[in-house]
């Protein structure tokens, strides 16, 4: 059957579309887009009146770990191992059904989640994984605890080898390990992190040799790497080792602003993360203080640094760490953006074609005819309207040209 969305609004990816229009799919494509009123006369087609809505294309998260159910996730500690696969199918649920056709999972969902997705075993978004955390020893992806105990938080299992890797013969087999494991691309931390136990988030982790040899080993095999990396030193070692994006980017210093503008480098500020931890805390979750103190002293500098990145044009794409925050809300992110400066387009393109970019996959985050389906419709003109509260209004959901 070919559908119709009539009257609409339209965000290409890129820019609105001047008056409204007609989306046509047919099957899993886009199969025209023309002025409104004009997209089809055949009386059998379905016809789905958008007037007053905006369709944007499928929206992109270029940082999830669906595996994971937030930041006081203490029920790793007592729940069967297996659990965390059969939670992430509902955090996949969510995460659709937000508007999110399509993540880039920074850790924790193995090949099997990808498989069950692509096989139509269960339903979630299109699926880029990473499979594990690279971290050095001692690292932000490293859950020894002091006690001697080790964390469950993405603990090793035959789909998910351990992350922790030295030296640079010890990264490079880690690299092939996780690819040999159906790793997409490859995640490291260059610095440390908020809710890693013993480290600072402006402490530098991995040497810059080691983030480079990291970078050429995945690129030999077609692959990309992100690098959590929130101190200045450490998003500087990334940046000129050639990692494609740097996520979170909290302390972004001039120097590091002008490297990644020369390397082209993506930022992915997951500007809901800290401010996930903080809500959490408020709420009574079982939080260590030192975590919660650590988000509270990030915000305003975070805040901060994406101002001036975006002042000073680095790319940014939206990414929201959900997993430390409830599946779901990802398009909060995009709201986000907007606050911290971006036009209502920039704001989109984060979502879109900028996070396309990021993934380097030319069939997402555009809307055209002869493109893949993946359409959200918005209660909203977004063009008047602006983004702000943009998550409450998904109005419908389009994976391939199906109605989610």
């Amino acid at each position: 059957m070919v559908t119709v969305l009539s009257h609409a609004t339209v965000f290409d990816g890129t820019r609105f579309l001047p008056g409204t229009r007609d989306v046509v799919i047919d099957g899993g494509q886009v199969a025209a887009v023309k002025e409104g009123g004009q997209g089809s006369h055949h009386a059998e087609d379905e016809f789905i009146d958008c007037a007053g809505k905006t369709i944007i294309p499928g929206a992109i998260d270029c940082h999830v770990h669906l595996t994971s159910s937030g930041a006081a996730a203490t029920s790793n500690f007592h729940d069967p191992f297996s659990l965390q696969f059969y939670n992430s199918v509902a955090h996949m649920e969510a995460t659709l059904k937000g508007g999110v056709t399509t993540v880039r999972d920074a850790g924790g969902t193995d090949l099997g989640a990808k498989v069950a997705v692509e096989t139509g075993i269960v339903r979630g978004p299109r699926l880029s994984i990473a499979v594990n955390i690279m971290s050095q020893t001692g690292g932000h992806g490293d859950f020894r605890l002091v006690s001697g105990a080790e964390s469950p938080f993405l603990s090793p299992h035959p789909g998910r080898p351990s992350g922790v890797a030295d030296g640079l013969e010890g990264v490079q087999r880690k690299v092939r390990e996780l690819l040999r494991a159906g790793a997409d691309h490859i995640k490291i931390c260059s610095t440390g992190g908020v809710l890693s136990p013993r480290d600072d988030p402006r402490h530098s982790q991995f040497t810059e040799a080691e983030i480079a040899v990291i970078v050429a080993e995945a690129a030999s095999q077609g692959a990309h790497v992100m690098s959590h990396a929130q101190g200045a030193p450490g998003i500087k070692n990334a940046v000129r080792a050639g990692v494609r994006s740097i996520e979170h980017g909290i302390y972004l210093d001039d120097e590091a602003i002008d490297l990644m503008l020369k390397h082209g480098t993506f930022l992915v500020p997951t500007l809901q993360a800290p401010q996930a931890v903080i809500k959490a805390a408020e709420a009574g979750a079982s939080l260590p203080v030192s975590v919660v103190d650590k988000a509270h002293s990030v915000v305003e500098a975070h805040r901060n640094s994406i101002v001036r990145a975006h002042e000073a044009g680095v790319p940014i794409a939206m990414g929201t760490d959900a997993g430390v925050g409830p599946h779901g809300e990802n398009l909060e992110e995009i709201s986000l953006l907007a606050e911290v400066g971006l036009s209502t387009e920039e704001a989109l393109a984060a979502g879109t074609s900028v996070a396309a970019r990021v993934l380097d996959d030319d069939r997402i985050g555009h809307l055209g005819a002869g493109g893949v389906a993946d359409l959200v419709v918005v209660d909203a003109d977004l063009r008047t309207a602006g983004v702000r509260g943009i998550e409450d209004r998904v109005d419908a959901v389009y994976l391939a040209g199906e109605l989610v």
